[in-house]
């Protein structure tokens, strides 16, 4: 064997044993030799040439000095995104007829910048901008569009710690809370679509039935054309990238409308795919980023250019965009909210999976789509989880991790900011009324913090329940506040897990993963993890989505790509020179009599019995 290996890596020494009976021969070294470099020559240039296709290309960007710890900025004392209006030294020289928004820091209250909002006018002509570089990109392969999706995951690599902080600056959450919910999980959709995104977008072939054994059936994926991505404030990063990425890898052109709570950072995190187009030599006005008031949105979503919109936020808003979706007959794939149970079965080890809990509890100060806003645990564990949960909840810190250390920062932060306060008032009113029903309550109010009187920050909160049906129980949170309700059979607490509008996720846990399994089974939602929490959006190979009033249609995985898509089905001949489909006489229009066609009719039943 090691004989033959060297002759097929050496075929100038097969040569000269063939030629001259094994004796040496100097011209055959020199041939010898001469074969080498060729074909290092070769190699190197297929080397670089691959090099030149697929290398990532860096490209230059502006580092936001907002970003630095040491920034400071003057404090908003009522901060809310129309704040201009009540203070003239955030924005001196406003346009009289035009809308603006306030950014600011909702950690600390530090007023980031004052932006004007688009109108009517100008969305329509991004939206413009958008066919028309997508007119050039569609034709692209996806080589050329792997290497703008690689470009942009080595800068994030590079630039990750930057990217969190842009992100903590612009809504309060931890650093930890970005490196896991921003830059991990981009990464992760990064790495799937430039590993599996041709594979699952190159036409496939389908199998033809026994009649048509002569044709050939294909299902190409189009491009769709423009795009619309409407997302949410919690995750500005990645729920900016994520749709943008999908949407150009699939041949489209995107409009990304992003929240007025993160328009400050939204527009750094866009600007920088649109600097990697640019360097790599595409349009950069492929991504277009919207800015404006929920009032001017219809501009967007009853556009009849958007032949698709991805929405990501609250149920109300959800089904306003379903309603406007109709002018046009243009899909949606709506992602709402969620009431995700946590099923914990008897005899669970409560000390194994108590960090996992709570992690799926106050990660990202609660709002969190998945999020775990509900644990079901048997009567006989309850007062024992109850007790754990109390003593670490207790000892939760908030604060701010955009602060140097002389202000403040002296320890590590658990829980950073909510976005707002907008919602203080209707969380303090659902947890004082489920304490005068009897539910048991740790914190539980808005929390003003020493060094940050003007954060928006909600006390890390306990809520031992006594009944689903209380409104604490049936309405989504979104806040950093757990809720543990007892249950006495397993039918008891699927019951209680299904029990709600929402149906986006769930995880049980316990040490039969067998019964496990037969209990996820059961649960009414589009998502479900055994023995952990949300690792089924680590896993961009998976679709992501929910039922019930948390929503229709997938992104994410196969399913989410193709969903960007026109399937389009070409069917043709096999062997066209020797089979091609035939009309005889008896099936010929006009048919010439009813005995006929009902000769033929019989014959067609006949073969379709003979086949089923």
């Amino acid at each position: 064997m090691n004989k033959i290996l060297y002759f097929i890596l050496h075929p100038l020494k097969l040569y000269q044993l063939w030629s001259n009976d094994g004796r040496e021969d100097e011209g055959i070294d020199i041939l010898y030799a001469l074969f080498l470099c060729v074909a290092a020559g070769i190699w190197l240039v297929v080397q670089r040439q691959r090099r030149s296709k697929n290398s990532p290309i860096p490209f230059h960007f502006n580092s936001p000095k907002e970003a630095d710890p040491s920034w400071t900025s003057f404090k908003i004392h009522n901060p809310n995104l129309e704040s201009h209006l009540e203070d003239e030294k955030i924005q001196p020289l406003m346009l009289p007829d035009r809308r603006y928004i306030t950014c600011f820091d909702p950690s600390n209250g530090l007023h980031l910048s004052t932006i004007m909002a688009d109108n009517e006018p100008e969305i329509a002509g991004k939206i413009q901008r958008a066919r028309e570089a997508q007119k050039t990109w569609m034709f692209t392969d996806f080589t050329q569009r792997r290497r703008v999706i690689r470009s942009l995951q080595k800068w994030m690599v590079e630039n990750q710690d930057l990217c969190a902080r842009v992100a903590c600056r612009d809504t309060g959450k931890t650093l930890v809370d970005a490196a896991l919910g921003e830059i991990l999980v981009t990464c992760c959709k990064m790495e799937w679509i430039m590993d599996h995104g041709e594979e699952y977008l190159m036409p496939e072939s389908r199998k033809s039935n026994f009649i048509q054994f002569y044709k050939k059936s294909e299902v190409h994926y189009d491009p769709k054309g423009v795009v619309a991505a409407i997302v949410s404030w919690n995750y500005p990063l990645h729920n900016a990238w994520s749709p943008i990425l999908a949407s150009i890898f699939a041949g489209n052109a995107v409009v990304l409308k992003c929240s007025e709570n993160v328009i400050w950072s939204t527009s750094w995190f866009v600007n920088i795919i649109r600097a990697c187009l640019e360097v790599c030599g595409h349009n950069p006005e492929l991504v277009q980023l919207v800015c404006c008031w929920p009032e001017q949105a219809a501009a967007l979503t009853k556009s009849p250019y958007i032949k698709h919109i991805t929405f990501i936020g609250s149920e109300t808003v959800g089904r306003q965009i379903a309603q406007d979706a109709t002018v046009h007959l243009t899909p949606v794939t709506l992602e709402l909210g969620g009431k995700d149970p946590a099923i914990i079965l008897p005899n669970t080890d409560l000390k194994q999976w108590i960090s996992i809990w709570m992690r799926g509890i106050f990660q990202n100060a609660g709002q969190n789509c998945i999020g775990i806003e509900k644990l079901i645990v048997h009567v006989d564990q309850y007062d024992e989880l109850y007790e754990m949960l109390e003593k670490r909840i207790e000892k939760l810190r908030c604060g701010s991790v955009t602060l140097p250390s002389d202000q403040g920062y002296l320890s590590p932060v658990d829980v950073g900011a909510m976005i707002s306060d907008n919602r203080f008032d209707a969380l303090e009113a659902l947890i004082k009324h489920a304490a005068e029903d009897g539910a048991k309550i740790v914190g539980g109010e808005r929390y003003r913090h020493v060094y940050h009187d003007e954060g928006t920050y909600f006390l890390p909160t306990l809520v031992g329940l006594t009944h689903n049906q209380a409104a604490i129980a049936q309405q989504e949170l979104f806040a950093p506040i757990a809720l543990v309700m007892g249950y006495e059979t397993v039918e008891e607490a699927v019951e209680l897990a299904n029990g709600t509008r929402y149906g986006l996720g769930a995880s049980v846990f316990g040490p039969d993963q067998d019964l496990c399994l037969e209990v996820a089974r059961e649960l009414d939602c589009g998502m479900v993890a055994v023995n952990d929490f949300a690792v089924f959006y680590m896993n961009q190979d998976l679709p992501f989505g929910g039922t019930k009033a948390s929503g229709y249609g997938r992104f994410g995985g196969p399913e989410g790509l193709r969903s960007l898509t026109n399937p389009k089905v070409i069917v043709y001949d096999w062997w066209p020179s020797l089979i091609q489909t035939s009309i005889p006489n008896v099936l010929d229009y006009p048919i010439r009599s009813l005995g006929i066609s009902l000769y033929v009719s019989s014959i067609c039943i006949l073969a379709l019995e003979t086949l089923n």
